[in-house]
């Protein structure tokens, strides 16, 4: 694995980050490719996602019908292994509470003159991308479908990129016949989300597209943004570990070589103000298998500063281990999800904790959040007015100010006493 030891050595947190960022590929590297992607799948539908299919995923074979048959996913449940199936149907549930939780209630604000009710509604229908390539991910399954589900969306699709033999893995399948999915697609990268987002003859248009993938995937999200919903950019993966006081080094390898495995475009970082446990991290990951990540490990002074680099890189995933800097996770405001305490380990949040895995990647923890039924739902504004003399009389002379006379005359038309106004 790439594997460098750095120092903050006076330098500014913000700056430090932007350096290990710039060691990843941008989607911006990908973004006349992506569009050429999209421009062909509007003009073309099924044809070219089925050309990209046969180019990107099943190696030349003729593809099978995009749409998978709902038996194959009835069958597919029905037959997983026992042990994978106990797991799946627990962290359906956890995610599913955690998500209900989360639900949101309309409010209403009176002001006697007026009633607004805010709103909240599900959108009618909603997309999860799980990747593939190489691994299955039905643990991905899970986090979009039962959040959308939680949501109250009621067309649930997945849509997949089959492997070789055209078909997508079994434990794909058998989660998303857990999970009561709609629909699942045989169909992944850009191609997917262009024929999600405008639809073809074989695939309906969706209103909102969430969960995470590759560079391709995030910037064709990015690209139709302006006709469907998307949940942000959630590309490869990225974990950051402050390690403190007696924290264990060999845990804190295990996990950033767990983090490791997702692959091309992934960065594990270790920040510490122990010198020899970085070294002694340094030595170990320089043997780890190559698997396309990008490992670094910063030398701060104290807590603090690994706590200004922790939230300058905005890391997707953020583990604190160590009494003393587990202390200070109540100040941490910019990651995806954080982890405390040497037996939280980042992979149970992938699988099991009930929190979501489809998180902001890439800096974007700075404003964006985690996957949760918010993504699915949309507020509006419900607005009753009583009294509206009162209004009026406030808010005509705002109107006039913009020169919008007629604004001003709606208004006072709804009251008893009406103004001519030249």
């Amino acid at each position: 694995m790439r594997c460098e030891l750095v120092s903050l050595n006076g330098r500014d947190a913000a700056a430090l980050a932007a350096e290990l960022r710039a060691l990843l590929p941008a989607a911006e590297e990908v973004a006349a490719a992506v569009g050429e992607i999209i421009e062909r799948v509007r003009a073309k539908g099924d044809e070219a996602v089925s050309e990209y299919t046969r180019v990107l995923d099943t190696s030349g074979r003729e593809p099978l019908p995009l749409r998978v048959a709902m038996t194959e996913l009835t069958d597919a449940a029905d037959t997983l292994d026992p042990a994978v199936r106990r797991g799946l149907e627990l962290a359906i549930d956890n995610v599913g509470r955690v998500a209900e939780a989360q639900a949101p209630q309309d409010r209403i604000v009176d002001f006697g003159t007026h009633v607004v009710k805010v709103r909240e509604v599900p959108v009618g229908s909603a997309a999860v991308y799980v990747p593939g390539g190489r691994a299955p991910y039905p643990s991905t399954v899970v986090m979009g479908a039962v959040t959308a589900r939680a949501a109250g969306v009621h067309e649930v699709i997945v849509c997949s990129p089959p492997g070789h033999s055209g078909e997508l893995h079994p434990a794909v399948l058998g989660a998303a016949g857990l999970t009561g999915v709609s629909a699942v697609y045989r169909m992944g990268g850009a191609q997917s989300v262009a024929a999600l987002a405008y639809g073809t003859e074989s695939v309906a248009a969706v209103d909102v597209i969430v969960g995470p993938g590759n560079i391709y995937v995030q910037e064709a999200k990015r690209q139709v943004s302006g006709c469907v919903g998307i949940d942000g950019f959630a590309g490869p993966s990225d974990l950051a570990v402050i390690a403190g006081d007696r924290a264990d080094p060999d845990l804190i390898e295990l996990d950033l070589l767990a983090q490791a495995e997702h692959g091309d475009g992934t960065m594990v970082v270790a920040i510490s103000s122990r010198r020899e446990l970085l070294a002694e991290l340094r030595a170990a990951l320089v043997h780890a298998p190559d698997t396309g990540a990008v490992a670094r490990l910063v030398e701060v002074e104290d807590a603090a500063q690994a706590v200004a680099v922790a939230e300058a890189i905005a890391p997707e995933h953020l583990e604190l281990i160590g009494e003393d800097v587990e202390a200070l996770a109540p100040s941490i405001s910019r990651a995806g999800c954080v982890f405390v305490g040497s037996a939280s380990a980042t992979a149970f949040g992938d699988y099991i904790t009930g929190s979501n895995h489809i998180l902001p990647t890439a800096g974007s923890a700075r404003f964006a959040s985690a996957l949760s039924p918010a993504d699915f739902r949309r507020r509006f504004y419900e607005v009753a007015v009583s009294a509206p003399e009162a209004l009026a009389q406030a808010a005509a002379p705002l109107a006039r100010t913009e020169g919008f006379e007629f604004h001003a005359r709606s208004m006072e038309a709804r009251t008893d006493a009406r103004h001519d106004h030249p």
